[in-house]
């Protein structure tokens, strides 16, 4: 037994020294991020976890390293891990661990933006919503409830992570982590005053105390305290220069930009110019740069933030939003990789020269690097209109406006950022061979609204909230659903002055879309236009006699994630509601007794979960109620064959959600958005130039978002269930399931 004990120990006491073997030292001059003591030029592009599902993890991850990527970087989503307090969930795509292993066993590292803060057009920013119910509770800040659950939820995933040896210095992938996000930003720390300051030194102390082996970083932070790195973000970074002796290093460059709502555009960034923007960092002294996003992904179920942030978050990454190689960004990003990499000890140890030509020291530049004997060089045209001929040590290069030449020899050009050679794809849509193709046979049911029962309006139910005020949206619904009943009721006595006479209901609210009821019957719907998530509704009403009850359906889509104070943003019918009649006389309804109600019927009874047993009093095709408002509209498809990624075609709808076997594929909406709104677009697009999002958009004059994505995983062998809420009214019969694939 001692023989076999010893054995034991010995090979426990082997075990740990493997371990230790393989631990990989990170660190950091300021030239460059070091690993085992060597400068390395580290390309990274941004898969989030939560947008994607686990079954796709592994092609992502193998097509970011056959794009030339070292290195997979995401932010933790802190309210998707602890939707309710102290109730964790690291489950399907939400599996943090097993996404850092994939990244491993790819031969990559991992960038881990803890945060907990991330902004990434994500609900409420990534913060949980139970944190705005907390006394005395200000996020992002010196204070004490807030520190308390940042730190508590930090050091879980940091300890999630070391349990799992992940972090470098125990032998896993991760080589970078980064503490809070974006707070030195415009109007942001310093909306907090010297509280906003004493949070940055508290963040960094923190992080540092969790001692994970790896450096920190704060991006966009200049008062970023010693040790933590400050890292740029934005379209370009070549003019971004640290304050202090730390590498240059980029955590954003934005390959795209997110949707809205509001419009139709879909953002379009050229591969001409963001090869460009790669290729200026690095000329200038550069050695890590992200790419915000490699892969956007999916805001599956109600994860989008803004408001009004859409359900793709495509984001014209390399790889679209089905995984699939956006062509030709991808294959001319891995171009310019390939030739980063060729030169990497060049960019890292080499003695630099600049040299300018012209006037202007910005516009034309050569860079030489030189270490050991060899040499590379950079010409650079940031000239948004005019080619350039560059006299360069004897010889004559014409260099295209808005581009950089790489000449890895100081000779020959090898790679130049406006000259594309990878092969364009088009995205085409097929129909579904496997359905019928006279359409999808659909039964349907109807959403009851909430109303108060006038013989009832004086008994109080259990487990019903009420209150003699209009309460914040966010605080009552606790980001459990989209939807929030508020109802009230009226009694007129034959003295009051709006006796048997008519009035106008106003209504302000701070929701986004507004769906009204008097006296049980619809009298009108308004949604937030144009960015104003704040509006006035008004109607004209007949008032009967004794009692008029009111519901008042409040929906949100999607809470704040960027600013200072977004927590304190309030959300829902906040007041005030008045009747007032055309002689002048208002009844305010603001202070009443109002009755709260979360969700909507359907959803309680889980209308969108594929047991049978709850689904009693679903309407036969025969009946089939189109045009109409609150409906519940379910359907079977078959999969299709093949491989290709599978999309909703929703057109003919309005807004609302959708399941496919009980997998909640995102909300969508269809008509926010002025067709015939054509302005931002145009059939050409110019490269050249600063990039924003209105530039070189498309699909202006169309829906904003019309195919919904349908992952595989999500799919069975053969039949499917489809279940859809309708808000607005229209018609399922357009609806079809098709797959995606390029030529």
């Amino acid at each position: 037994m001692a023989t076999y004990t010893n054995i034991l120990l010995l090979s426990v006491v082997l075990f740990a020294s493997c371990l230790i073997s393989f631990a990989t030292e990170v660190t950091y001059d300021d030239r460059a991020l070091k690993i085992n003591g060597e400068r390395k030029i580290i390309l990274s592009g941004s898969i989030h976890y939560p947008r994607s599902t686990a079954e796709m993890w592994p092609s992502l991850i193998k097509k970011a390293k056959e794009g030339g990527l070292d290195a997979v970087e995401t932010y933790v989503f802190w309210n998707a891990h602890e939707p309710v307090y102290r109730q964790y969930d690291f489950s399907g795509n939400l599996d943090l661990v097993k996404f850092m292993k994939l990244i491993q066993n790819e031969g990559l590292y991992a960038i881990l933006r803890i945060g907990p803060y991330v902004c990434a057009e994500w609900n409420y920013g990534g913060f949980p919503v139970w944190l705005n119910n907390k006394q005395n509770m200000t996020v992002r800040t010196n204070n004490p409830p807030f520190m308390y659950e940042m730190k508590t939820f930090v050091s879980k995933i940091v300890d999630m992570m070391k349990k799992e040896k992940l972090f470098a210095s125990q032998g896993g992938p991760i080589i970078l982590s980064q503490i809070e996000n974006e707070y030195g930003n415009w109007k942001v720390e310093s909306e907090y005053g010297n509280d906003g300051k004493i949070y940055v030194q508290e963040c960094a102390k923190f992080a540092e105390s969790l001692n994970i082996g790896v450096p920190w970083i704060m991006c966009q932070q200049d008062d970023a305290p010693d040790p933590m790195i400050n890292t740029a973000n934005g379209y370009y970074a070549d003019n971004f220069y640290p304050k202090r002796k730390i590498p240059k290093m980029w955590t954003e460059n934005w390959t795209g930009w997110f949707k809205d709502w509001n419009n139709g555009r879909d953002p379009h960034r050229t591969a001409e110019d963001v090869a460009f923007a790669v290729a200026r960092f690095f000329q200038k002294g550069g050695t890590l740069q992200n790419y915000y996003m490699y892969h956007g992904g999916t805001n599956f179920g109600r994860v989008a933030g803004g408001p009004y942030i859409t359900t793709t978050y495509d984001y014209d990454a390399p790889l679209n939003e089905y995984g699939q190689l956006n062509q030709p960004k991808y294959g001319h990003l891995k171009e310019l990789h390939e030739i980063l990499k060729s030169v990497e000890k060049l960019l890292t140890y080499g003695n630099a020269t600049q040299k300018a030509y012209g006037d202007d020291d910005w516009q034309y530049t050569s860079t030489m690097y030189e270490y050991q004997g060899s040499r590379v060089c950079f010409l650079a045209n940031a000239n948004d209109k005019n080619d350039r001929i560059f006299n360069f040590e004897g010889k004559n290069y014409t260099v295209p406006a808005w581009s950089v030449s790489i000449l890895p020899d100081c000779v020959n050009v090898k790679y130049n950022t406006a000259k594309v050679n990878a092969p364009k794809k088009v995205m085409v849509r097929k129909p579904n061979n496997g359905d019928n193709p006279n359409g999808l046979d659909w039964s349907w049911r109807a959403e009851k609204p909430s109303h108060l029962k006038p013989s009832f309006i004086n008994i109080k139910k259990k487990g019903v909230l009420y209150a003699n005020q209009l309460l914040d949206q966010k605080v009552v619904a606790n980001d459990t659903s989209d939807y929030l009943w508020y109802m009230t009721s009226v009694d007129i006595k034959e003295s009051d002055p709006l006796y048997g006479g008519e009035a106008v209901l106003e209504v302000h609210t701070d929701a986004h879309v507004l769906y009204a009821f008097f006296n049980g019957k619809h009298i009108g719907t308004k949604w937030a236009k144009d960015g104003k998530y704040s509006f006035d509704f008004q109607q004209l009403l007949k008032i009967k006699p004794g009692k008029n009850t009111l519901s008042l359906l409040s929906v949100t889509v999607g809470f704040p994630n960027y600013g200072a104070y977004f927590d304190k943003v309030k959300n829902g019918i906040l007041g005030p509601v008045v009747l007032k009649s055309p002689s002048g006389v208002v009844k305010d309804l603001t202070n009443n007794q109002w009755e709260y109600k979360i969700g909507l019927e359907g959803l309680e009874r889980r209308l969108w979960e594929d047991e049978d047993y709850m689904h009693r009093n679903w309407k036969p095709a025969q009946t089939l109620q189109t045009n109409r408002m609150f409906v519940w509209y379910k359907t079977t498809f078959k999969t299709p064959s093949g491989d290709d990624p599978v999309v909703l075609d929703m057109m003919g709808l309005g807004k609302g959600t959708a399941w496919v076997n009980g997998n909640n594929i995102g909300r969508y909406w269809l008509t926010s958005y002025d067709f015939e709104k054509e302005n931002g677009c145009s059939n050409s697009c110019d490269y050249r130039g600063n990039y924003h999002p209105e530039k070189c958009a498309t699909n202006c004059g169309q829906p904003t978002q019309r195919w919904y994505h349908v992952p595989r995983s999500f799919l069975r062998k053969s039949d499917n269930n489809l279940v859809i809420f309708e808000e607005f009214g229209g018609h399922p019969a357009k609806v079809n399931v098709q797959t995606v694939s390029q030529d």
